[in-house]
Formats: C-alpha cells, sequence, structure tokens
C-alpha cells in the first residue's frame, strides 16, 4: 500500500466531530466499555440521531475514536526520488517520536487497558469488540502507516530486509521496547520530551544498524 493510499484510507474529522471522539475518550477512561450513545450525547452536547448519522452505530463511534487517536502517530510524505539515508532516518525518528508520545498518554494507557479487559471477556464467550478495534486501527493501522517508508527505503537501496512485517515489528521492538506493558501495570516512567526524544533516536539507530543496507565492494570502488 502507498502512502497515498494509507493517506486516503483516513478521513478526518470535523472540530465538531472531534469534540464527540475526545468526549468518547473520556468516557472510557472514566467509564470503560460501559459507555452509551446516550451518555456521549449528553457528554458531547448533541443529540443521539446526530451521533447515528455520523458514526452509524455504536462500534462505528468506537472505530472512528480509536483512530482520531492512532492518527496522532503519523510519518510526513517522502520524495522517494530524493530518499536518503538522513532523510529516512528522519522519517523514522519522527514516527517513533509520535508513536512514544501518545501510548505514554494518560488517555491512550487508559483506553488501551479497557480494551485488554474487552479481550479477556471476548475470549471468555462475552460479545465485546473493543479489543479487536483497538488492536485493527491501533497497532495494524500503525504497520500500514509505515510499512511503505520501509519499502521505499529497500527500493531506495538504504533498507535491506526480505519480509515488511517482520522489518515492522523489529522497528516496533525497539521503539516500544517494554515501555507500554510497564505503563499499563502503573509503573511511573519519565517520558518527557527529551527522554522520548532520545529513545526515538536510540531506536532508530539501532534499526539502521540491524537492517541498513551495507555497500557492495562495486559500490565503494
Amino acid at each position: 500500500m502507498s502512502v497515498a493510499a494509507v493517506a486516503a484510507e483516513e478521513s478526518v474529522p470535523t472540530e465538531r466531530q472531534i469534540g464527540v471522539l475526545d468526549a468518547v475518550l473520556r468516557l472510557l477512561v472514566e467509564e470503560g466499555d460501559r459507555l452509551t450513545m446516550t451518555g456521549v450525547a449528553r457528554a458531547a452536547s448533541c443529540s443521539k440521531e446526530t451521533l447515528y448519522k455520523w458514526f452509524g452505530d455504536r462500534e462505528g463511534l468506537l472505530v472512528a475514536t480509536v483512530r482520531w487517536q492512532a492518527a496522532q502517530v503519523r510519518v510526513a510524505p517522502i520524495d522517494r526520488t530524493r530518499l536518503d539515508r538522513a532523510s529516512l532516518a528522519e522519517r523514522l525518528e519522527e514516527f517513533a517520536v509520535n508513536w512514544l508520545t501518545v501510548i505514554g498518554s494518560p488517555t491512550s494507557i487508559a483506553l488501551n487497558r479497557v480494551a485488554i479487559g474487552t479481550a479477556a471477556k471476548a475470549a471468555a464467550g462475552e460479545t465485546h469488540t473493543l479489543g479487536a478495534i483497538v488492536l485493527e486501527n491501533g497497532r495494524f493501522a500503525m504497520g500500514r502507516r509505515l510499512k511503505p517508508v520501509l519499502e521505499a527505503g529497500r527500493t531506495a537501496g538504504l533498507l535491506a530486509f526480505d519480509d515488511t512485517e517482520e522489518a515492522f515489528r523489529t522497528f516496533f521492538g525497539l521503539t516500544a521496547r517494554d515501555v507500554q506493558i510497564r505503563l499499563l501495570l502503573g509503573d511511573r516512567i519519565t517520558l518527557d520530551p527529551e527522554t522520548i526524544r532520545r529513545d526515538a533516536r536510540r531506536a532508530v539507530g539501532q534499526f539502521l544498524a540491524l537492517h541498513g543496507a551495507r555497500p557492495t565492494a562495486g559500490d565503494a570502488g
């Protein structure tokens, strides 16, 4: 999937819709998966009819909310004709900074805790969808967003890997390490902007050490 295709699949909500999505995030933090369309309408000061018109149903509203939260992790468009190691590293670092900033926010921590709880209930036979929604529109969406950049780096001869998914998972692991699970378990990790930037730069350096293309003898000549 191209960078343009990834951008096209993610519509931008209006300012009024963003207010609704922010209200949903607050309710998820406060009430978990028990939120209702009536409660959202009350919290967002709008009618249920408007919610159904914009989002279809409760599941559609949850999908839009998770997508809005995940949309904060973005990567700027790349010029494939002028891509070099420095610009590739810059794009990867920008993505890692955004990613760490989002997963370290109180809202994301609360959302993921609720999603894990609903996933456990789904495994026990109860009908819950938030875990699947977070997985599809969070982790999997991150992959769809970054994989075109990794593939562009490979095409430009800057990266070497056989499987794009495996390369993405390596980058994911180097960036997130054990940070997210520790946050979910209540560890008080310091994630100030300076720390996030340093960790992102370290992750990109390690990724390029693993997957950076090595010049051949002919190239060196």
